[in-house]
C-alpha cells in the first residue's frame, strides 16, 4: 500500500514525569504541516581496522530522536508545544498556564496513528527546543507553529501496545485501548485572526500595594493570573479563594468583574480588603490584564508601585501594514545521555536552557513611528499578540534590536525590525515574564 501524508495524524498527552507517558486519554495535535516521529539518530561510529575495511566494525551511540513538528494555529496542540517551549506553571490543582518561563522541565507523548493502516508510533519525552509561530500576510495560508523538538524514545508498533519502560519503571506504554481523538473542527487561525499591538508609556504607579509588616512578601503578575507570595515562596493565605480569587493567592484578572468600568479600582477593592495591606490605584479604567508583566517585591511599610499600560482594552497602538511576523523561542536545552529499559538514549534526561524571546516583523512602511522608537532606544513595556478567543501572548520590556529600510526600484518601501524581550520587576528572576499567555494547558 502507497502511504499518502493525509492519512498520518497525531495526538499528544503530557507526561506525568519526564518519558512517563500517563496512558489515560489523548488530544488532537492539529493540522500537520511538517511531522516525523522517526527521525531517528542510532549514533554509529565506525572502527577502522589495518587491512580492513575503514568500517572494519560499528559501534553503536545513544540514541538520538529528533522530531520536525509543524502545526497550524488549531485546536489546542498549538498551545501545548508553545506552553512546553515556554514552560508549565501550576496556578492551583485545576489550572494550568504558560504563565512566564520556567525552569522545570514539561514533556509530551506524541503518538502518531496511520489511519489507513492503524499503525502507530509513539515518541515519549518530548520537549519543545525551538518555537517559531509564524504569520505571513502577503503569501495566504494559515498561521503555523514550526518546532524543533528533541524526544527521549521512539517506537513502533501495529496497535498501540509499545514495549518501552519509561525511567520510572512500571508497565510499558499502551495506547492501544484508547480511542484516537478527531481533529479540531474548526478552520486554523488566519493571520488576520491576530492582533499585534504595543505600547511605548505606562503610568509607573497603576497599582500602589502596601503591606504594614510583611517582609519579604512578593507578587508574580502574568498575562491572565496576579500571584502572591510570602517570603518562603508559599501561596499568600490572605488571599482566600472568593469570586476573582480563583485559588489561595491568585487573581484572574480576566475575571469577569474587571469588564467593564472602573476596572482597577475594581481590582484595588479587592486586594485592600484583604487585612495588613493597602492598595490604591492611579489609572481607573485601566484593564488589569494592562499591568506589566514581572515580579514586584514588597517591603513593610513601603509603597510598591505596579506599572501599567494606560487602555480600557487589551489591544494597544496596532502595527499597520504588517507582511510577516514571527515570534521564536530559543531554549538552549542542554540533553542528558542516559540508559533506560537496556538502551542507551541521547535524551535519556533534558535540562532545561535559557530562553531567547524575539519577534521579527516586515511591515510597509508609511509613517517614521518605529524608525523614531529605534533611534531612540525606546523600550516597549507591553507588545501583545491576541487571538480573540484562541487566547493571547504578551511580550515584556522590548528593545528594537535592529531595523532596517531598504530601497529598491518599481517596489514599495518595507521596514524590517527585530525586538528582544526580558521581564520587569525588581525581585528575583523577573526576566522570566519576557513572555507569558493565557493559554490553558491540559
Amino acid at each position: 500500500m502507497v502511504k499518502l501524508t493525509q492519512d498520518i495524524q497525531a495526538a499528544f498527552e503530557v507526561e506525568d514525569n519526564y518519558g512517563d507517558a500517563p496512558d489515560t486519554a489523548l488530544y488532537h495535535l492539529g493540522l500537520l504541516d511538517t511531522f516525523d516521529p522517526r527521525a531517528v539518530n542510532m549514533n554509529i561510529t565506525p572502527v577502522p581496522s589495518i587491512g580492513q575495511s575503514t568500517d572494519a566494525h560499528h559501534a553503536s551511540g545513544p540514541i538520538d530522536v529528533t522530531l520536525p513538528l509543524k502545526v497550524a494555529l488549531q485546536g489546542t496542540g498549538w498551545q501545548e508545544l508553545l506552553g512546553n517551549a515556554i514552560g508549565k506553571t501550576d496556578i492551583s490543582g485545576s489550572i494550568d498556564t504558560a504563565h512566564c518561563l520556567t525552569t522545570n522541565t514539561y514533556s509530551h507523548v506524541i503518538l502518531a496513528k496511520d489511519l489507513s493502516t492503524g499503525h502507530h508510533t509513539l515518541c515519549n519525552g518530548v520537549v519543545v527546543n525551538e518555537a517559531t509561530l509564524e504569520a505571513d500576510y502577503t503569501a495566504g495560508g494559515y498561521m503555523t507553529l514550526d518546532c524543533a523538538c528533541t524526544a527521549m524514545y521512539s517506537e513502533d508498533d501495529d496497535d498501540g501496545a509499545f514495549t518501552f519502560v519509561p525511567i520510572s519503571g512500571g508497565a510499558a506504554m499502551n495506547y492501544n485501548s484508547l480511542a484516537f481523538p478527531s481533529a479540531p473542527t474548526a478552520d486554523p487561525l488566519l493571520p488576520t485572526d491576530m492582533t499585534l499591538s504595543y505600547s511605548t508609556a505606562t503610568v509607573a504607579n497603576a497599582l500602589v500595594i502596601t503591606e504594614a509588616s510583611d517582609v519579604g512578601n512578593y507578587i508574580e503578575v502574568g498575562e491572565r493570573y496576579m500571584r502572591f507570595f510570602t517570603e518562603d515562596d508559599a501561596a499568600d493565605s490572605g488571599y482566600g479563594a472568593s469570586g476573582p480569587i480563583v485559588a489561595t493567592g491568585v487573581i484572574d484578572l480576566d475575571h469577569s468583574d474587571y469588564d467593564s468600568g472602573s476596572r482597577m479600582t475594581t481590582i484595588k477593592v479587592d486586594i485592600d480588603a484583604i487585612s495588613g495591606v493597602t492598595c490604591t490605584e492611579n489609572s481607573s479604567t485601566t484593564d488589569p490584564q494592562n499591568l506589566v508583566k514581572g515580579i514586584y517585591k514588597l517591603t513593610a511599610g513601603s509603597a510598591t508601585n505596579i506599572p501599567a499600560v494606560a487602555s480600557t482594552t487589551q489591544t494597544l497602538t496596532e502595527f499597520n501594514n504588517l507582511k510577516t511576523v514571527s515570534l521564536k523561542i530559543t531554549n538552549n536545552n542542554t540533553p542528558i545521555p542516559g540508559k533506560t529499559d537496556s538502551k542507551w538514549l541521547q535524551n535519556n534526561g533534558m535540562a532545561r536552557g535559557k530562553a531567547d524571546i524575539t519577534l521579527d516583523i516586515t511591515a510597509t512602511a508609511h509613517n517614521e513611528d518605529l524608525y523614531d522608537l529605534y533611534r531612540a532606544g525606546t523600550t516597549l513595556p507591553l507588545v501583545r499578540l491576541d487571538f480573540g478567543t484562541n487566547g493571547s501572548i504578551a511580550l515584556t520590556n522590548g528593545t528594537i534590536t535592529s531595523f532596517s529600510r531598504p530601497l529598491s526600484s518599481g517596489g514599495e518601501v518595507v521596514d524590517t525590525l527585530s525586538i528582544k524581550f526580558r521581564g520587569n520587576g525588581d525581585y528575583r528572576n523577573y526576566s522570566a515574564f519576557a513572555i507569558s499567555t493565557d493559554f490553558t494547558l491540559q
